[in-house]
């Protein structure tokens, strides 16, 4: 099965992002392009947590929702929320109305305030893990990688919840710390320059 299509306006895309308009909006603009702001990295790594077991379509018809439910993914507000705001984002229809998830995600931004105050910034923490690959090659399909795996295993030791290593090996796609754009993709050099460009943190 080809791991591209070309899509009717001529461009060859990663074969994943075909099934919706949607997809294809998130592949083009987002999937696989690094980043190093701190409130987009807390608001990716609670997302994947989200998907955990559901489809990413899930997720994103919903991302609009969860910014609204979550104080735009600010990690510092999101930290103060009480147990009134969790009964509260439980009855929301327009979230994934897990009490785990939720839960976790206000625990998950009390522990990104941890790791503000030992390493400067999420950024500074995240970028470490990143693995070496050579971008001249075709990515393999993967589930986890041995960076995602000890990215969950230090997370966890940390106190984070629903960060295993799958979620996370997720979580380095959309984040871009790896390239996984197929190789004739579209977005695979662009993918590929950005992340030149990038001045880790």
């Amino acid at each position: 099965m080809s791991n591209t299509f070309l899509a009717d306006d001529g461009t060859i895309r990663c074969s994943w992002c075909q099934a919706t308009e949607q997809y294809i909006d998130y592949h083009d603009n987002e999937w696989g392009y690094p980043v190093a702001d701190d409130q987009t990295l807390f608001e990716k790594i609670c997302l994947e947590g989200f998907q955990s077991g559901l489809s990413w379509y899930t997720i994103l018809v919903k991302r609009e929702n969860f910014r609204k439910a979550f104080a735009n993914f600010d990690f510092d507000q999101v930290a103060s929320f009480t147990q009134q705001d969790v009964e509260r984002l439980v009855v929301n229809a327009g979230i994934i109305r897990h009490r785990g998830k939720i839960t976790a995600t206000i625990n998950n931004a009390k522990r990104a305030q941890d790791l503000i105050k030992e390493f400067g910034s999420l950024a500074s923490y995240f970028w470490q893990f990143e693995p070496k690959r050579d971008e001249s090659l075709d990515p393999e399909i993967l589930a986890t990688c041995p960076e995602s795996v000890a990215l969950s295993k230090d997370l966890k030791k940390r106190g984070w919840k629903f960060v295993g290593p799958t979620t996370m090996y997720a979580f380095m796609q959309a984040m871009g710390m790896v390239n996984d754009h197929a190789l004739t993709c579209v977005g695979h050099e662009k993918s590929r320059q950005l992340r030149l460009a990038l001045v880790r943190p």
